[in-house]
């Protein structure tokens, strides 16, 4: 088999189909969850803790003035950029629980309902043709 033919096989496999779905909507997905944790969530940590934009809370490490934007403060050196983090941190729980709780209804769907009882197997033919004998004697 030539390299073309198995790589065409690998490719068109329902595997692989899937997996590209799945990274495409994943890829969407996790733009939902930034714009909610960035958009939403974000802004209302930031108002319980007295800032106006909780991702742009860093500590200076190379002497710059302190109130700058984050992204000049890094232009002037390193920074420890803590409040980013947070908001990456945060975005990343948030997208595990949902994945979580995606995954779980997923299997919860995917179990089959519970079989129902057994009927109980026939009587063997000779049983029944003894019992027909002892029933016809009692008579």
């Amino acid at each position: 088999m030539s390299f073309v033919t198995e790589f065409k096989e690998f490719a068109v496999k329902g595997n692989v189909v899937d997996l590209a779905v799945g990274v495409i909507i994943g890829g969407a997905f996790g733009k939902i969850v930034d714009s909610v944790v960035n958009d939403l969530i974000m802004p209302l940590v930031g108002k319980v803790v007295g800032g106006l934009d909780f991702s742009s809370y860093y500590i200076a490490l190379a002497g710059q003035p302190s109130g700058l934007p984050l992204a000049d403060a890094k232009k002037l050196g390193a920074v420890f950029a803590w409040g980013n983090f947070v908001t990456v941190a945060l975005n990343f729980a948030i997208l595990a629980f949902i994945i979580f709780l995606m995954i779980k209804q997923i299997n919860r769907l995917r179990q089959e309902p519970p079989a129902a009882p057994a009927a109980p197997a026939p009587t063997p033919e000779d049983i029944v043709l003894l019992r027909e004998i002892r029933d016809s004697l009692k008579r």
